[in-house]
């Protein structure tokens, strides 16, 4: 394909993003993409943050311009990376994200169950792959980390990937979170390759350790905090609900077309998302939304009250714990939100719950980010002397919590948590 069109778009983190070949901007032209403008980044973040309403296509072109800048630096040191590889890498990031869903990852595995977004973002590169006659090959080869230069494909996905390095810098701007502040630039100048494999100078462990350390202030604070896990957990509850409805045989309209096939189609896994993903490129938060709006006004109580609830922003209640709460325990509160509500127990489920909240900071068993020292040994950053990222860094972090309605006294809650001591 030739290599004749540019563009410049003005991002507010980076400042001008270059778009210089036909490929790319026949993908960014696409609906498939164009569809990321109405996908929300965070979900709903803005309920705590105001300021976080970017769009997912933000976060895309965000990855993009890294990737640009990451090959640029690569190329100066002397990597062999040919156009049409350097075109590939651009291509894989700009589509990386293109499979997520409305409310991306709260109603992953919700609305297509089985179905994660990787799964769907490489069904959907290869039917533009098909759509732009082959152009999109060496693209989803380093997608799949079936290219034979492997060092490709830790920049699209890895420890280190763009992806990760745009979201923790777009995110802590428009959330104005600090401490998600990485310093992404000296990352990049940092990058070379070794015997095939992608590595960062020891110059950069120091701006690494930070990073590592910013992703897992901002998971706490930001991506798993108490009110924007109540809200995604919510609006799961919301299309749980609505599914049930349908099942029973009740009618149940989302006033969105695309949306109501989904809800209908129970049985729709991964591998039958193929021949339905015209349908499901037309879903965004904007026919969810309008579905709560909506079912607000629905005959089913459990149903219009957790949607009115979402939309006033009356959430249910968070507590975290460092240990599974009792069932015995949540089955007492159970019954108590059943009679302050007038539902039944298995409704009330609805309204109280439990789950768990991950996080960890560093996984060696994962893609490893390597140093690459002065004398030519290379060492995992967690088996660095005196490094801050070590194996306690390295163990997950398990938060168990409990959801449920105002009208249970908070002194109910504290009184009979399992460890006191493990609550935040």
């Amino acid at each position: 394909m030739a290599h004749q069109s540019r563009k410049i778009i003005n991002d507010p983190v980076y400042g001008f993003i270059t778009l210089d070949h036909d490929l790319l901007l026949n993908i960014v032209a696409h609906p498939y993409y164009q569809r990321l403008r109405r996908i929300n980044q965070m979900a709903f973040a803005h309920l705590v943050y105001p300021g976080a309403v970017h769009s997912r296509l933000h976060h895309s072109l965000g990855a993009y311009h890294l990737m640009c800048n990451a090959i640029a630096e690569l190329k100066a040191r002397g990597t062999d990376i040919g156009k049409e590889e350097e075109l590939g890498a651009k291509t894989a990031i700009l589509l990386h994200d293109i499979g997520h869903g409305p409310y991306s990852h709260a109603l992953e595995q919700v609305l297509i169950p089985g179905a994660a977004h990787e799964t769907l973002s490489l069904a959907l590169m290869r039917t533009l792959d098909k759509q732009f006659d082959g152009g999109l090959d060496i693209a989803i080869r380093i997608f799949t980390n079936e290219y034979h230069k492997q060092y490709l494909h830790p920049l699209v996905s890895g420890q280190l990937d763009m992806d990760r390095m745009d979201y923790l810098t777009r995110d802590s701007f428009f959330t104005g979170v600090s401490e998600g502040v990485i310093g992404y630039d000296r990352i990049l100048k940092m990058l070379t390759v070794h015997e095939g494999r992608l590595m960062v100078e020891e110059k950069a462990i120091y701006s690494i350790e930070k990073f590592l350390v910013a992703r897992r202030l901002m998971y706490w604070q930001v991506y798993l905090h108490k009110t924007v896990l109540s809200a995604e957990k919510m609006l799961v509850r919301i299309v749980e609900r609505a599914k049930e409805l349908i099942r029973s045989g009740t009618s149940v309209l989302s006033g969105s077309p695309v949306l109501d096939y989904f809800l209908r189609s129970d049985g729709l896994t991964s591998t039958a998302i193929e021949p339905n993903l015209d349908q499901f490129c037309l879903l965004d938060d904007f026919d969810v939304m309008s579905a709560v709006k909506l079912w607000m006004f629905h005959r089913d109580k459990v149903l219009s009250h957790l949607c009115r609830r979402l939309i006033d922003r009356r959430l249910l209640k968070v507590r975290f714990q460092a240990t599974p709460f009792d069932q015995n325990y949540v089955t007492e509160i159970r019954s108590a939100a059943a009679r302050d509500l007038s539902v039944s127990p298995e409704e009330a489920a609805y309204f109280v719950f439990t789950g768990e909240a991950v996080n960890t900071t560093y996984n060696p068993g994962d893609e490893r980010i390597n140093i690459l020292f002065k004398d030519g040994s290379v060492r995992d950053i967690s088996r660095v002397d005196n490094a801050l990222i070590h194996q306690t860094l390295a163990s997950p972090v398990k938060k168990f919590y409990l959801c449920y309605t105002e009208s249970i006294p908070n002194y109910a809650i504290f009184s009979r948590t399992d460890s006191p001591a493990g609550q935040r």
